[in-house]
């Protein structure tokens, strides 16, 4: 049985489909397995992405190398952190990770894409020891050197402010980093977290984002801003930065619990009770 194979000129058609073009900004969130068989697999996808786009930012973390856990001392209020149970494994721990530096690969869960991509081409990397991006083109530089140790955010907050777009490849809103800035304009999901510094030195690091597993349900109301198309098996949708951001402030202003779950286990209600302390403070400043 012969297995069907989408084309990197595909892809680039499919792109041009969504209407993006050689003056488009776009963060990439994506699956290469959504496409099915791609002829010249991630960097065929990689290929057609910066042959259509001006520039192409993808989150690069290195959560997996560099993250250790909260050392046993320290705690911060409504923080939901996984605090090593002594000093002694926090030192463990301390000892497996490694500092950041720009060269390292990025984490594994983010897929075969942002890795191709830091490999492949000529790019900038942001240095946030924990959740920096890489990006590649003409407004690379000015996109990375937004990231601020304590704003990890900034070059979504960038690519708002030059209208670029979110670009979701084979995946749903739960990995749109986009709504976490709205999240965070609002005193939500802003928490710390701590990675290797230099040997035997950590560092504790702001603002870090929280849980995104509910956030497909701002899809009805992204519906009108939401443009698709379908490349290969992927399903393929261009978002503007600033309209997910816009909408998910909406939610959150109507109902501080909007895009969280109810479990009292998650991170989730850490968030709304950092919310819901931000909107107190919020108040008395009125």
């Amino acid at each position: 049985m012969k297995t069907e194979s989408t084309t990197e000129l595909e892809i680039a058609a499919g792109l041009r489909a969504l209407g993006l073009n050689e003056s488009s900004a776009v963060i990439v969130h994506s699956s290469l397995r959504s496409f099915g068989h791609v002829v010249g697999g991630a960097l065929a996808v990689c290929r057609a992405l910066m042959a259509t786009c001006g520039t192409v930012l993808v989150p690069a973390s290195t959560w997996d190398l560099t993250g250790v856990p909260a050392p046993p001392s320290l705690v911060r209020p409504h923080n939901a952190v996984r605090t090593a149970g002594s000093w002694e494994e926090f030192d463990a721990a301390l000892a497996r990770a490694v500092p950041f530096s720009p060269d390292l690969p990025t984490d594994r869960g983010l897929g075969r894409i942002p890795e191709t991509l830091r490999q492949s081409f000529d790019h900038e990397r942001s240095s946030h020891s924990l959740l920096s991006y890489v990006a590649v083109g003409r407004r690379a530089a000015e996109l990375t050197a937004a990231q601020r140790p304590v704003w990890p955010l900034g070059p979504i907050e960038a690519m708002a402010v030059r209208g670029g777009d979110v670009l979701l490849l084979g995946v749903d809103h739960t990995v749109n980093t986009a709504i976490h800035v709205a999240e965070q304009r609002l005193g939500r999901s802003r928490f710390y977290r701590y990675a290797k510094a230099v040997d035997d030195i950590w560092m504790e690091l702001p603002n870090i984002p929280g849980e995104s597993h509910c956030f497909n349900e701002i899809e009805p109301d992204l519906a009108a801003e939401t443009q698709e198309v379908l490349i290969g098996r992927c399903r393929a949708r261009r978002i503007a930065v600033s309209a997910v951001v816009a909408a998910a402030e909406r939610l959150i202003e109507r109902d501080p619990g909007a895009l969280l779950c109810t479990d009292p286990a998650c991170r989730c209600g850490a968030a709304l009770q950092q919310h819901l302390a931000w909107l107190a403070t919020s108040r008395v400043g009125r």
